[in-house]
């Protein structure tokens, strides 16, 4: 278990230092070394030949985190494929105030469109209100604003049909086994955010279609740290589990590490978000049988949206003359028959 901590820890150190590096100054275009798994960015179309020259702000939370590693990443490469774009990414932070500060000052310097991703949707929905006021079009990555009028477009993850795949996953598999009152464990992220609840209510729906409900539930706030110990807990609270859903892959890299530490096997489980780490584990073929996709690459996105937003265009493949109001990506379950596919696009926990 300590090896897997200390592994993660060794990651994070090296997801912190990129992101300050981002934030350091103004990217230009210069060619970058890219890691696969963790810059993903979009081929080439008739949107993307140069055109007004933009300057697209950037913040979000601080990459203490592999899946907000990735969104930096993706984001940072996705803007050096343009010319016309500088790209100004702010320092990032977990701070709420810090973090308010420093969306102020990309409206102050009159950014062309903001790409914004908030530690808390709810609580800098005034400063995204306020650059959207200024002129400035927000694109509202993830965690959403409560206020529609504080962003241009929002562009997320399906967390509602994320639960919905678990619980699909979980409940076939049951059902197969002839399995009656399963007990069915969960392990949320954030239990405070909108987003984790919509996780919760699509597998709770999913699971009901089964005659199924969830045994036990606790959050684990998206650490390895805290998932180790809230896995800790409900195993030795719970001494037969039939099937285990944990929210997310980065805190599943402490949630296995303490399962294989009990010596439990008697279970399956199922993750969330991608990483790469839960597919190796996935194909390796033990008790993580299944992942559902939240991609990183929703940053690639936003920035390809802010872009547009900003040079008054369009998307060329829709017929309306305007970028659509929010976007949602497909929640896609990954199993040990289709890991190969999604491999490159999983980030490093």
């Amino acid at each position: 278990m300590t090896q897997s901590l200390n592994r993660r820890g060794l990651l994070i150190g090296g997801a912190v230092v990129g992101a300050g590096a981002l934030a350091a100054a103004c990217t230009g275009n210069d060619p970058e070394e890219s890691t696969p798994s963790q810059q993903s960015v979009a081929a080439g179309g008739d949107n993307d030949k140069a055109g007004k020259q933009v300057t697209i702000g950037f913040s979000a939370p601080a990459a203490d985190h592999g899946w907000i590693a990735a969104i930096a990443k993706n984001a940072a490469a996705q803007a050096k494929q343009y010319s016309d774009v500088t790209f100004r990414a702010v320092e990032p932070t977990n701070d709420i105030n810090q973090q308010i500060a420093a969306v102020d000052s990309l409206i102050s310097a009159k950014v062309g469109a903001l790409v914004l991703l908030p530690n808390d949707g709810e609580q800098l929905n005034q400063v995204a209100r306020k650059a959207m006021d200024a002129g400035i079009p927000v694109v509202n990555l993830d965690r959403v604003f409560p206020d529609k009028l504080s962003y241009r477009t929002w562009v997320g993850g399906d967390n509602y049909g994320l639960g919905v795949a678990a619980g699909d996953y979980i409940g076939t598999k049951l059902k197969s086994k002839g399995v009656s009152n399963p007990v069915i464990v969960e392990i949320q992220g954030i239990a405070t955010l909108p987003l984790t609840q919509d996780r919760s209510k699509g597998f709770a729906d999913a699971l009901k279609t089964y005659g199924f409900s969830v045994t036990a539930k606790q959050d684990a706030k998206f650490t390895v740290e805290t998932g180790n110990q809230v896995a800790s807990n409900l195993l030795q609270a719970h001494k037969k589990i039939d099937a285990l859903w944990n929210h997310d892959d980065d805190q599943g890299v402490g949630v296995l590490a303490a399962i294989k530490q009990a010596n439990r096997k008697e279970f399956f489980m199922v993750g969330g978000a991608g990483s790469a780490n839960a597919m190796r584990e996935i194909k390796a073929g033990g008790l993580l049988e299944a992942t559902v996709t939240y991609s990183p690459t929703m940053a690639s996105s936003a920035i390809k949206l802010a872009r547009l937003i900003a040079q008054g265009k369009g998307m060329t493949d829709l017929v309306e003359r305007q970028v659509p109001q929010s976007i949602t990506l497909a929640s896609e379950t990954v199993t040990k028959e289709n890991v190969d596919q999604y491999m490159p696009l999983g980030f490093e926990s």
